[in-house]
């Protein structure tokens, strides 16, 4: 894809922007019928016309008019024929006026919607784009859209860390308030508490009504509303522009007019009504009742929904407040957010009524990176990098978990074995082996035996994560991906993330057979001297035993001997002539032996096959991290 739109349909007004894949400009706000932020609104007139906007709410032939239907999208199924009617209305302009391109293939849409809307709403709602016959669309909320604005607004991007702090985003639209908490780059949509619709449609309302009832003749304005809902809701967003601009510059405003009069030409002689702004005004609008919340103030609603949201929020407390929405200019808004969040530091963007829109075409071009820089990855894991790397390693792998391992074995398996037989458990030493085997097998999958293998593992992944840097780093920097969020060094900290190399189960016990076996073996060996003649008739204790070996030799012969000492069912008082602290100090003697011997082992008759078992197996749970990593990166965020 080369251009991405963003339109963001409002329930009262909505705004369409659109980027070029390589512009490094911000998405450009499109006009639409000579505006850049145009009332939701369409009419039919009886030549088949299709009014947008502005014109639509009051033109005198219209057949069929409707405005502010996008909020009863939920429950009234007769809506999607007008938002149908009023999609088709903006991309037939978006045709005739040049910025769309008919048969265009490398142009998508993303579209906004509420952050409560369900999957299937979702789905419901892109498929009558798609009727419509936009190029390919894609919904999402426009609580992210507005979190990919802040993250993509250059003011913000100075004195913040918007990748680390934890943050909250507060879209404040016409009918409905969105909540976005984000932490460590991962976003949680969050609805308004319980079932209210909480927008800046209720003080529009508010003051339409104030001014109605301060009019000269408010029973002739009502008869003309109760008319004619054209009028009336052109009348509404008069209101609206005129508490916006006052919102935009309250300490002005206390000092000069905000005024508005609006000739309502439905009948002869027209009515004027007259709209204005003030201290007074303002505080009614937040904090005088509303049939909307039920008899509730705008300002009680929304407190309520913040409070529910920090309630919510299932981590660290926001360090960030991002306010977006035409009403976020209001003080009144920053101060009750202050109040809920006394630590937070909050901000709005330059232009908040544009920032879903900006947000759903940056949202574009970034999930098209995201899908180019998700292939790479898939590229590298299909190549032997990963294997390649590994391998050159493992030399350094065996070392590391021998050091660790040898004498945590030998205390945990081997001295419990050895003591069994002293105590006659098992019969004969050749029986050991056996025991051992199990013994170790069973320490091996203890968590003790594995978080010991933690360490020198996530260290010996390092130089390896650092090696893979090389191949990473320039994917990530063609696809603005900062490169840390790829780098496994990140991921090897064992703890408060969500994506990390599992260090624990790199070696599953099947996988290390070959381990387990060569230090068997080698243990063996070595406590019983190649045959166990060494661990019995060491020490002045053994002196008994070592005259009964004596003429064992000289009756059968060494080998013989050992063979038949080994097979034979020692008495138990003969095996207690050796006491267990002599067992132990043997076992602790030989641990460097053991060692030395294994090291030899693992370098010259380690099994091949095996081997490659295991360089596949650390190799492929690295790929697998690595693929993770990509499918939850979040590229605004960086």
């Amino acid at each position: 894809m080369k251009r991405f739109y963003g339109f963001d349909l409002g329930d009262a007004e909505s705004a369409v922007s659109l980027l070029e894949k390589n512009s490094d400009l911000p998405p450009t706000i499109l006009e639409v019928e000579g505006v850049r932020s145009f009332i939701t609104a369409y009419a039919a007139l009886s030549d088949g016309t299709l009014l947008i906007g502005e014109n639509a709410c009051y033109a005198k032939e219209a057949k069929k008019r409707k405005i502010r239907f996008k909020s009863r999208f939920l429950n009234d199924v007769s809506v999607e024929q007008d938002i149908r009617s009023f999609a088709a209305g903006v991309l037939g302009i978006l045709y005739t006026s040049g910025y769309l391109l008919r048969n265009d293939d490398t142009s998508c849409f993303y579209i906004g919607c509420p952050a409560g809307w369900s999957l299937n709403d979702r789905e419901r709602y892109r498929s009558i784009f798609e009727r419509v016959g936009y190029p390919p669309a894609k919904v999402i909320s426009e609580s992210r859209a507005a979190l990919v604005a802040a993250c993509q607004s250059k003011h913000l991007q100075i004195g913040y860390n918007l990748m680390s702090q934890p943050m909250l985003v507060v879209d404040i639209g016409s009918s409905t308030t969105d909540f976005a908490y984000i932490n460590h780059g991962k976003e949680v949509e969050m609805q308004t508490g319980g079932e209210v619709y909480l927008g800046g449609g209720v003080m529009d309302e508010l003051l339409l009504n104030y001014a109605i009832d301060h009019s000269s003749n408010p029973q002739k304005i009502r008869r003309i509303f109760e008319e004619s809902e054209a009028w009336k809701n052109y009348c509404e967003f008069a209101c609206r522009r005129l508490k916006e601009k006052y919102y935009s510059d309250t300490e002005y405003f206390s000092e000069h007019e905000c005024r508005d009069s609006i000739l309502i030409r439905h009948s002869f002689p027209p009515a004027r009504l007259a709209i204005e702004m003030n201290a007074s005004i303002a505080d009614h609008l937040e904090n005088g009742a509303s049939a909307k919340l039920d008899g509730s103030s705008f300002h009680d609603v929304f407190l309520t929904s913040l409070q529910n949201v920090k309630r919510a929020i299932n981590g660290p407390a926001p360090e960030l407040l991002f306010l977006t929405g035409g009403v976020s200019k209001m003080p009144g808004i920053r101060k009750w957010c202050s109040e809920v969040f006394p630590d937070a530091i909050v901000i709005t963007g330059a232009e908040p009524e544009f920032s879903v829109s900006r947000g759903l075409a940056w949202t574009g071009r970034i999930d098209e990176e995201l899908r180019e820089f998700r292939k790479e990855i898939e590229d590298l894991n299909n190549t032997t990098v990963v294997e390649d790397i590994v391998k050159e390693h493992i030399p350094e792998l065996y070392q590391d978990i021998v050091n660790t391992m040898t004498k945590p074995i030998i205390r945990n398996a081997a001295i419990p074995v050895f003591n069994r037989w002293r105590n006659g458990e098992i019969t004969k030493l050749t029986d050991t082996n056996e025991a051992l085997e199990k013994e170790i097998a069973s320490y091996l999958q203890t968590d003790e035996a594995r978080e010991l293998m933690v360490e020198p593992i996530a260290n010996w992944l390092r130089p390896i994560a650092e090696k893979l840097e090389e191949y990473t780093e320039p994917i990530c920097i063609r696809h603005n991906v900062p490169y840390t969020a790829l780098s496994l060094k990140s991921f090897l900290k064992i703890s408060d993330l969500d994506v990390k190399i599992d260090a624990k189960n790199v070696f599953a016990v099947e996988e290390i057979t070959w381990l387990i076996d060569s230090i068997i073996s080698i243990i063996v060996g070595l406590l019983c001297g190649g045959s166990g003649v060494a661990l019995i008739a060491s020490g002045p204790t053994g002196i008994f035993a070592g005259m009964m070996i004596s003429i064992l030799v000289l009756a059968l012969g060494k080998e013989k001997m050992e063979e038949l000492l080994l097979k034979t069912d020692l008495p138990r008082p003969l095996r207690k002539v050796l006491p267990k602290n002599t067992i132990e100090s043997r076992l602790d003697a030989i641990d460097a032996e053991v060692r030395s011997n294994l090291y030899h082992s693992l370098e010259n008759e380690k099994n091949e096959e095996i081997m490659n078992r295991l360089i596949s197996e650390i190799s492929s749970q690295i790929e697998d991290c690595l693929t993770k990593v990509a499918e939850v990166v979040e590229i605004p965020l960086g």
